[in-house]
């Protein structure tokens, strides 16, 4: 049985506008912005707004929401990096590989031939950052 969501996780304070983040997409049902510690240039978390601890836990309904979203931002993603593919990868508790335990999609640019930097590896300058976000918001007009 997994734990009971804890509003105190740091995407819950994202939410609550109590940590920094650079926005990419937001409507009523969920929020998108850059990893500040990406594995590709314009790594894009998605996120419920929506209290979910992860898969196990979200309305079917609110992950609907996510990944309607993530397939958006996907798109936009392809244009606004020249990839040549996306990787979007969920992770479910700590057995499954999940460190932040808010219910996130990772939507992550991939160009032929380049790995992705290793998971928490390097945290971006936020200049970077802040191109990155302003190339893919461009992207989803």
């Amino acid at each position: 049985m997994p734990a009971a969501y804890d509003n105190n996780n740091p995407f819950a304070k994202i939410l609550r506008g109590e940590f920094p983040c650079y926005k990419v997409y937001e409507n009523e049902h969920v929020l998108a912005f850059l990893d500040i510690m990406p594995r590709s240039p314009g790594h894009t978390l998605v996120i419920p707004k929506a209290p979910a601890r992860n898969i196990l836990d979200i309305t079917p309904d609110d992950y609907a929401h996510v990944a309607r979203a993530a397939h958006k931002i996907a798109a936009a993603a392809m244009k606004a990096f020249e990839a040549d593919g996306i990787t979007v990868q969920q992770f479910n508790e700590p057995a499954g590989g999940q460190v932040v335990f808010h219910l996130h999609l990772h939507v992550m640019p991939r160009k032929d031939g380049v790995a992705l930097l290793p998971p928490a590896s390097h945290k971006e300058d936020g200049k970077v950052l802040e191109a990155n976000a302003a190339k893919l918001i461009a992207a989803l007009k």
